[in-house]
């Protein structure tokens, strides 16, 4: 792999865990229902509050995590 690139992609991970943390971390810290990332994906996925779409964002969000895991492992 390309060295710059190796660098990039490190410096990115590196940055989506500093910012997760803060983010996560403020909401935990501010206890309000559907702050954290979890309630979010629900509500975005339509599972709660129960959305018409629950069961196709349900579907796809599982969708993928199988296809990723799958790309990850196999390829």
């Amino acid at each position: 792999m390309d060295d710059f690139l190796n660098k990039a992609w490190v410096v990115w991970a590196g940055l989506f865990a500093v910012s997760f943390a803060v983010l996560e971390g403020w909401a935990l810290l501010n206890r309000r229902d559907g702050d954290t990332l979890s309630d979010q994906i629900r509500a975005w996925l339509g599972i709660n509050p129960v959305k018409h779409w629950r069961l196709a964002g349900a579907g796809a969000f599982l969708g993928f995590l199988l296809w990723f895991g799958w790309h990850i492992v196999f390829q």
